[in-house]
């Protein structure tokens, strides 16, 4: 087994999460806006969602760093792929909470949806538990279109 790049992996961690980090950033307030909106069922409190995204963003970098350091030919197509559902990742707060386009951010949120599965397969390939790890992100991302979906509806 390779030995673990410690420094690798921190930068894609951090690198990852400061993905999150500038897009909250770039979004605007939270608070306001979302409080006032008409929410669909089961949407958890606010507080939440911060919790959860670190969560998931630390996992897509541990997984990407595992795909980075395999020695496989596909390993640039799949983190072309990782790269593509970060961008869109990237930009759905902004859309949702700077520029309020609700419809416009329920069809991202079903676009990274189906980004992350791309995702995990081509992660799978290389590493099956590269692919694996991001199940979780996976089953938020649908979630978090059930919930973009809803609210534009509602609102």
């Amino acid at each position: 087994m390779k030995k673990i790049n410690r420094t690798d992996l921190l930068i894609f961690i951090v690198s990852a999460e400061l993905v999150g980090a500038v897009s909250a950033l770039l979004s605007g307030g939270f608070g306001s806006f979302y409080a006032e909106l008409v929410k669909p069922p089961f949407s958890p409190p606010g507080w939440v969602f911060p919790v959860v995204w670190a969560v998931l963003y630390a996992i897509m970098g541990i997984s990407a760093y595992m795909v980075y350091s395999s020695e496989s030919n596909s390993r640039k197509t799949a983190l072309g792929v990782y790269t593509a559902q970060l961008a869109v990742n990237f930009s759905w707060s902004i859309i949702f909470f700077r520029f309020k386009l609700l419809n416009a951010a329920a069809v991202t949120a079903v676009i990274l949806a189906v980004l992350v599965g791309i995702m995990i397969y081509c992660f799978a390939r290389i590493r099956k538990s590269a692919g694996l790890i991001n199940i979780p992100y996976l089953l938020w991302s649908i979630y978090a279109s059930y919930l973009a979906i809803g609210t534009a509806f509602l609102n």
